[in-house]
């Protein structure tokens, strides 16, 4: 298996805690993954273990990362926490897009353009 995900460090740990995540997703997670990502024709990931970290969204095709932030992540320590991921997404060559809740909830078709636009970029590239 050539995918990139093969190249980042597994941290075991994560795995039960990425299932819980998996089962217990949000309603704006839910709404994203049904209603888009699922059958999206690049293939995503849901709750997908990344070195010490869980993202919420990810395809590895186009090396992206999705976070949905909810209120916990507005909190001087949530976001601390989402700078220090983001840094080591970036670090292996992941784009991170954040949507707020809201923006799923009110904007839903807007979000979908945004991540369309930003695989389309960045699948062209290779």
């Amino acid at each position: 298996m050539t995918d990139c995900y093969n190249s980042f460090i597994y941290n075991g740990k994560n795995k039960q805690n990425a299932k819980n995540l998996r089962r217990n997703m949000t309603e704006q997670e839910r709404k994203l993954w049904y209603l888009f990502l699922k059958d999206y024709p690049i293939k995503f990931y849901k709750q997908r273990t990344i070195n010490n970290y869980i993202a919420d969204f990810y395809c590895a095709k186009a090396k992206l990362v999705i976070e949905l932030d909810g209120s916990q992540h507005y909190s001087d320590k949530g976001i601390e926490y989402d700078q220090k991921r983001t840094e080591v997404f970036e670090a292996n060559g992941i784009k991170v897009l954040r949507f707020t809740n809201p923006q799923i909830t009110f904007n839903f078709k807007e979000v979908c353009e945004v991540i369309s636009t930003e695989i389309n970029r960045r699948t062209e590239q290779k």
